[in-house]
This record gives structure tokens, C-alpha cells and sequence, in this order.
């Protein structure tokens, strides 16, 4: 596929490189970046790809659901596009090579949930890392998050929807690396090389079995937290409070 003006897609060989490219909403994950992505994942899944690579142009990497037509969207509108948000976290998370994510600035929401769902998860020192679904009552991503990081440490993050930081992430699991930006040629080399020590077969089974598969699970918590009356009332309050802050 060709990149888009939401989208950089950039292959070299088995290196699939896509690269989130709407600074100006700090990358939030709109409807047309959603399916375009999704559309980009199905078609790699059929490739000789080993790699995807997940970056942020700007100063940040995702600051997650966007929210720009807030005031026209109805609660089911915004249902529906968090269920293909969670589709595509999904099919990242269970993709059948590996996931790289290459995360700086602020990481938010489903932001975070795009890291966490990659199968390796490298953050800048600067980086902060916030999951504030619950304060408008959505599990999205929730067992992912306790599945990296444990259910303790999760509740933690979750119930206090705090910011936490790039060493607080590698120190509970949620990264993997800490490493500058100047350094990230080199990370992406490596695991490109790593992805491609073992046969296709052989890192799709190894990623199958290292992972739980809790997709229908994740999807019903999804559509029974989405259903409760008032989505969009609470994601209003929310946003006012932040703005109040």
C-alpha cells in the first residue's frame, strides 16, 4: 500500500515501518488512521513481512481516541470506534510476526494500549505513559495491561489514572527498553535481525504460545462497558476536568 496523509507506510524488505503522521492531534487514532491501519495489518499478515514497526511523527508518539468531532458523535458512534480500536490492538497484539513500538512524548489512552500491545515496547527517557479509559468507565486494553505489568500494578495505574514514566515503565514490564531517539537505528536493526533468526512458522507458533488469547473476552468487556447509558456525558466531563486542571 501507499502512505497516506495520516499514514507513512515504509517497507524494506521484511521491515514494515508505519508511521502515525497527524502531529497536529498529537496522532490520535481517528476513524480513516484506524481502518487504514487495519487494512495495512491484514495485508502484511499475507506478506513476507517479519517486522512492523510502530512510530509517532511529531512531539508525540499517540495521545489516542480522537475526540475531535466530540459534539456531533452519538454514544453509539463512539462505541463502534472504539470496537475497531480494539480490533486493531488486537491484531496487533496477536499479529503473526513481531511488533516493535517506538514511543516518545505523551503516550495516552489507546496511545498506551497500541504500546502495550506490541511485542517489543521501546520508550524515550522523556516519555509519559497515562490510561484514563476508566474515568468514562471503558475496559479497553484492561487484561493486556495486567497481563504486561501484573493485575496489581495494573489496578494501580488504572484506578488512580495516573501519568507514570518511561523508567517506571521498564522497571513494571510495560517497556522494554529505554533508550534516546539518536539510538533507535539501532534498535530497529536488531530487532529486525532477531525477528528473522527463527522461520515464519516457527515465530508465528512462538508468538501464539507466548501470548493468551483473551480476544473474545476483551471484546464483550469492550461492548458491556460501552453499553452503560451516558458514554458521551462522561467522556464530556472528563474532558472538562483535564481542561480544568
Amino acid at each position: 500500500m501507499k502512505s497516506t496523509d495520516e499514514l507513512k507506510i515504509e517497507q524494506q524488505g521484511a521491515v514494515l515501518k508505519l508511521t502515525l503522521m497527524r502531529p497536529s492531534r498529537a496522532n490520535a487514532l481517528g476513524e480513516s488512521l484506524v481502518e487504514t491501519l487495519l487494512t495495512v495489518l491484514d495485508k502484511a499478515e499475507q506478506e513476507e513481512v517479519r517486522l512492523a514497526v510502530f512510530a509517532g511523527e511529531g512531539k508525540h508518539f499517540c495521545s489516542g481516541f480522537d475526540l475531535g468531532d466530540l459534539e456531533t458523535a452519538r454514544d453509539a458512534d463512539l462505541v463502534y470506534r472504539l470496537l475497531r480500536i480494539e480490533t486493531l490492538l488486537q491484531r496487533v497484539a496477536h499479529a503473526p510476526f513481531v511488533t516493535l513500538a517506538l514511543a516518545h512524548g505523551r503516550v495516552v489512552g489507546a496511545g498506551a494500549d497500541l504500546f502495550c500491545a506490541c511485542s517489543e515496547r521501546v520508550t524515550s527517557p522523556g516519555a509519559t505513559f497515562r490510561m484514563p479509559g476508566w474515568r468514562f468507565g471503558i475496559a479497553l486494553g484492561t487484561r493486556r495491561l495486567a497481563g504486561r505489568v501484573g493485575a496489581d500494578k495494573a489496578r494501580s495505574i488504572l484506578l488512580e489514572s495516573r501519568t507514570f514514566s518511561a523508567e517506571e515503565a521498564l522497571a513494571i514490564g510495560f517497556a522494554t527498553a529505554v533508550v534516546p531517539e539518536a539510538d533507535w537505528p539501532a534498535i530497529l536493526e536488531n530487532s529486525a535481525r532477531r525477528a528473522q533468526v527463527l522461520d515464519r512458522e516457527s515465530v508465528r507458533s512462538l508468538l501464539h504460545f507466548t501470548i493468551a488469547d483473551t480476544r473474545a473476552a476483551d471484546m464483550a468487556a469492550l461492548v458491556e462497558t460501552g453499553s452503560r447509558p451516558g458514554l458521551k456525558e462522561r467522556i464530556v466531563q472528563y474532558r472538562e476536568s483535564q481542561k480544568a486542571r
